[in-house]
């Protein structure tokens, strides 16, 4: 269905090509916004549910997200959540995502983003979209800054167990062992 310029789905999954996620109200009705590299849809569930049906989708729960994302870089609060983390799909939220004010940005998309001047925050995108956020501009550094790190940390120890898995694959070929 369509209204207003919008294509309206029952439901959603992140993937590489979602920007960001916004609480939506339409006809009385708390929705999300889903805004993508090639368009913008009305979707009808919470943001937040957005994202642990995401996690589910890709085979971690939201929770689990959560709780390694404490176990990798400490963060408790406004915690980064790594959805997919070998398409690099990693989202933060802008305030604590138990509120219904709550945006979800996608960090591989965020290009450049500078304060107002009544405490919010302009976030462009790689493909010259933008967001106005009711947040502030130290705020919005510190939560993309803690998701650079969630990534450069999660993606460090995916290389270092690769290089390992190729380390003994090697030692075991030449040590007589064929792979079969």
């Amino acid at each position: 269905m369509k209204v207003n310029e919008f294509i309206i789905l029952d439901q959603f999954i992140i993937s590489r090509y979602t920007m960001a996620v916004l609480p939506h109200h339409l006809h009385g009705n708390s929705y999300a916004k889903v805004v993508e590299e090639d368009g913008e849809y009305v979707v009808k569930m919470r943001p937040l549910d957005i994202i642990k049906r995401s996690c589910d989708y890709y085979g971690a729960s939201f929770r689990g997200r959560r709780d390694g994302t404490r176990a990798v870089i400490g963060v408790t609060h406004k915690a980064p959540i790594a959805i997919e983390p070998l398409n690099e799909i990693y989202v933060f939220p802008t305030i604590s995502p138990n509120d219904s004010r709550c945006v979800w940005i996608s960090h591989l998309h965020v290009y450049k983003y500078e304060p107002t001047k009544n405490d919010q925050t302009i976030v462009y995108f790689a493909n010259e979209k933008s967001l106005l956020l009711d947040v502030s501009y130290y705020s919005f550094m510190n939560q993309l800054y803690r998701t650079a790190q969630l990534r450069t940390k999660l993606s460090e120890r995916m290389e270092a167990r690769e290089r390992k898995l190729q380390y003994v694959f090697r030692m075991d070929r030449s040590n007589g062992w064929q792979q079969r």
